[in-house]
């Protein structure tokens, strides 16, 4: 979309050295940093002295926006955008001995790190009024709120009759075309069929459509209805459809093969959880049982040990948060722990944010402190199994034994590869010891000794720690209940030292719908959990997923934010097509690919991306799905199509994970090993390992979402790296040589056929005629300047990397 005049002049006004009087509200991204993150931190170190609660010191009061705002007696505390010239972060560095806050004690780095990003980002601090006190007694009206959107049943709702009723294919479009009517907006036309099969192809499979693929669908004689059915349920059978919608989901529940942050520890069988999400997909399984399975698979009945190893294997969701391994307090932990699994589970299956209310009442959802901690007691209540432990022992920190074992295991032969592979780590370790007690004994060394033997110290830890379990393949990270099931005592201002009453094990009040289970006095409650949030009665979680789908498939979702249902995230564009299709999924058995079929058929899928420019002044952002949108392919997209392209990607799921090989110490530090794999391996992106703080380059230049994260949406970003990556990158070279020598080794085709072939194999569509006459000039052109042999060949790699280059590549209209 071409810049608007007044952003053109904000920008110019910007660049000038100005700054807009007013900040924007934070998002809903930022409000949800700061309430999970910063304010915890600042109730539990900071408001003892700078709270209008307590003596202020300093004249410094950080319970509020507008107190930090004001600043204290040594002026201004946080520079909005600047931690390097804020004094708040100076004095939590300690790096000043007359300026170290909190006095007695610095923050663990991880809080450090929070502090320090908040700044970078601005400080957002959606805090309104003069204090930010935490309330001593819940004023939240459970009742009012049930009467907010999200909170109210899903509706059946019957699809309203448009003016042009002939238009519509399904009741999907009636409920767009309608809207549409009653707004003035004008429908897009249909798309054509080379554009239609390679946006199904690219939804779908995350792979682009293979000429030979175009030219079926192009010249099917059937109806565009039909033909494109066929493409359709085509696609949905294919293995690559588990993989593509697979890493839709794993970007829901941050998935990682490490722990990041302090201590990056590897997560060696975190790959088990990513095949079991893929493997869920491809076997369509109902959603209401793949949420169960996930947050109580191992309490769920099984027939067989290869179904009770799949359930255990899917409780690895609640094992996969990123921890801070260098917390020393143990109750701190825990319910660190315990936050993160509540924030993944209620942002994955309700979109809502409740980790706000750990320190106090959500400040604007209607969920209750006591409604936190009737949560946190069920997952207070469960042990986590992710195989590692905070401050381990001796750097210990990977722990087997903190891992489930699985019945079935691996094959025989998998076992006995791990087990060479163990003994060969244990003689390179012991080579490596025996080497550094030659060289202490060297007097003749100038190496330094004490460097040594910390090295030495090292070695031999991580020699102590290749236990029996070294080897062993039959792991899984996973879930447990624990030993001691209670219900959890509501952490004053989150301090887990400060308690208050125990609050029994429950659920949400708010999104209450009657007949909720019960949870047996034992038990930790998670299976109750479970059963209650795929009740078709809830009233989150059908909608949620529904415009989950809805999303990947429109670009943008019916409710845009899409992991955010609360007050400060958006409002549905649409509330009777959101129900419509939430009934339609549950009615459907939560089959996510027949909703998939059900909206790909709709015609409103199969309409252009092209503008209406009558549009412009009514709905300039498409918020009302009169077109489709233009979508950038998604760093996994572009990746796998360069390989497909270039003949080199292989459909093969590998075994395991590189990370396996990096289950000592941290990943890239020390004694441990990175656990990098090239670029251009052959396999599909969606299982290349995810380490947190070490993706590649390309990754993180292509808006890779930060997998510490609940990320629904990825951000789009158009920076310089990217154009440089395709001018320069070796694996972009690579893989235009190979499609020119797969072209030229292509028998009958003339240099025009040619050029028609490249143009069908890179941006799925015929050349215009200025661009089949610019190849043309081209080849000619390179050929007759060339005294090389392989001119030709260089020709056709060029012109396939200039198609590479193009924004057409990397996007799907």
């Amino acid at each position: 979309m071409r810049p608007t005049a007044p952003a053109l002049l904000a920008f110019a006004l910007l660049a000038a050295g100005f700054s807009p009087t007013v900040a924007a509200p934070p998002s809903a991204k930022e409000t949800a940093f700061f309430e999970n993150k910063i304010r915890p931190l600042l109730a539990e170190h900071c408001y003892k002295c700078h709270s209008a609660d307590e003596k202020v010191k300093g004249g410094l009061l950080l319970d509020s926006k507008a107190g930090w705002e004001a600043g204290g007696d040594s002026g201004d505390a946080i520079e909005p955008g600047n931690p390097g010239d804020s004094l708040l972060i100076k004095a939590v560095l300690h790096t000043d001995p007359d300026l170290q806050m909190p006095p007695k004690y610095k923050l663990a780095d991880a809080e450090i790190e929070a502090l320090t990003a908040w700044v970078k980002m601005g400080a957002p601090d959606p805090r309104t009024g003069d204090s930010g006190a935490v309330k001593q007694a819940s004023e939240i009206d459970i009742a009012a709120g049930k009467q907010f959107w999200a909170f109210q049943p899903v509706k059946r709702v019957t699809a309203p009759q448009p003016k042009d009723a002939a238009w519509a294919k399904s009741d999907i479009d009636r409920h767009l075309k309608a809207d549409a009517e009653a707004r003035g907006l004008q429908v897009a036309g249909d798309a054509n069929r080379w554009e239609l099969i390679r946006r199904a192809t690219f939804d779908l499979t995350g792979l682009p459509p293979s000429p030979e693929d175009i030219a079926a669908f192009v010249k099917d004689p059937a109806s565009d209805d039909d033909a494109f059915a066929k493409v359709v349920d085509r696609l949905l059978k294919s293995p690559q459809f588990g993989e593509r919608w697979g890493r839709h989901w794993l970007d829901v529940v941050r998935y990682a093969e490490s722990m990041g942050r302090t201590r990056n520890v590897p997560f060696p069988f975190a790959w088990r959880f990513r095949d079991y999400v893929i493997d869920s997909f491809n076997a369509d399984k109902p959603f209401n049982r793949f949420l169960g399975e996930q947050i109580a698979g191992d309490l769920l009945p099984h027939n067989t040990p290869a179904q009770r190893d799949e359930q255990i294997v899917a409780t690895g969701f609640l094992a996969l948060g990123s921890m801070d391994l260098n917390e020393r307090d143990a109750a701190q932990f825990k319910m660190d722990q315990v936050d993160e699994q509540i924030d993944v589970t209620t942002r994955a299956f309700m979109a809502m944010t409740v980790g706000c209310a750990r320190c106090h009442d959500h400040k604007f959802d209607p969920v209750a402190q006591e409604d936190y901690y009737a949560l946190a007691g069920i997952f207070k209540s469960t042990e986590a199994l992710s195989g590692t432990k905070n401050k381990g022992g001796g750097g210990n920190y990977y722990q087997p034994q903190f891992l489930a074992t699985l019945s079935e295991g691996d094959s025989k032969n998998a076992e006995e590869e791990a087990q060479k592979e163990a003994a060969a780590q244990r003689k390179k370790l012991q080579n490596q010891i025996a080497e550094i007690k030659r060289q202490l004994g060297d007097k003749k060394k100038s190496a330094d000794q004490q460097q040594l033997r910390k090295r030495l110290k090292r070695l031999n830890q991580e020699l102590s720690s290749m236990g029996a379990n070294a080897g062993k393949q039959n792991l899984a990270m996973a879930a447990e209940d624990a030993k001691n099931v209670s219900d959890c005592k509501l952490c004053v201002r989150g301090d887990p030292h400060n308690l208050g009453e125990a609050v029994p094990r429950g659920f949400l009040r708010v999104a209450h719908y009657g007949g909720e289970p019960d949870i047996p006095t034992g038990a930790s409650g998670r299976l109750e959990l479970a059963k209650w949030l795929a009740s078709p009665e809830h009233p989150l979680t059908a909608r949620v997923m529904a415009n989950r789908v809805w999303q990947h498939l429109f670009g943008r979702g019916i409710v845009a934010t899409v992991d955010n249902f609360g007050e400060t995230g958006e409002r549905p564009v649409n509330p009777a097509l959101l129900d419509h299709l939430a009934v339609r999924f549950v009615e459907g058995g939560w089959s996510v690919k027949s909703l998939v079929r059900e909206i790909m058929l709709s015609r409103a899928y199969r309409l252009s991306s092209g503008d209406v420019a009558a549009n412009a002044a009514i709905d300039p952002g498409n918020d009302h799905f009169w077109r489709q949108n233009p979508r950038r392919l998604e760093v996994e997209a572009i990746r796998d199509s360069l390989l497909a392209i270039g003949g080199t990607l292989t459909l093969e799921r590998p075994h395991g994970s590189p990370v396996q090989r990096a289950r000592k110490g941290e990943i890239g530090k020390g004694g441990g090993e990175k656990a990098d794999e090239r670029i251009d391996a052959p396999f599909r992106s969606v299982y290349f390992p995810v380490i947190r703080s070490g993706l590649p380059e390309m990754f993180e230049s292509f808006d890779f979402p930060e997998p510490s994260q609940v990320i629904g949406k990825r951000d789009v970003t158009t920076v310089s790296t990217q154009a440089l990556f395709f001018m320069n990158s070796d694996l972009v070279r690579e893989q235009a040589n190979g499609a020119a020598k797969a072209l030229l080794a292509r028998a009958g085709l003339d240099p025009n056929a040619r050029i028609h072939h490249t143009y069908a194999h890179a941006l799925g569509r015929r050349p215009s005629a200025a661009e089949q006459n610019q190849a043309a000039a081209y080849l000619q052109n390179f050929l007759r300047e060339a005294k090389d042999k392989s001119a030709e060949q260089d020709a056709w790699s060029n012109l396939f990397q200039a198609l590479f280059a193009s924004a057409e590549f990397r996007y799907v209209l």
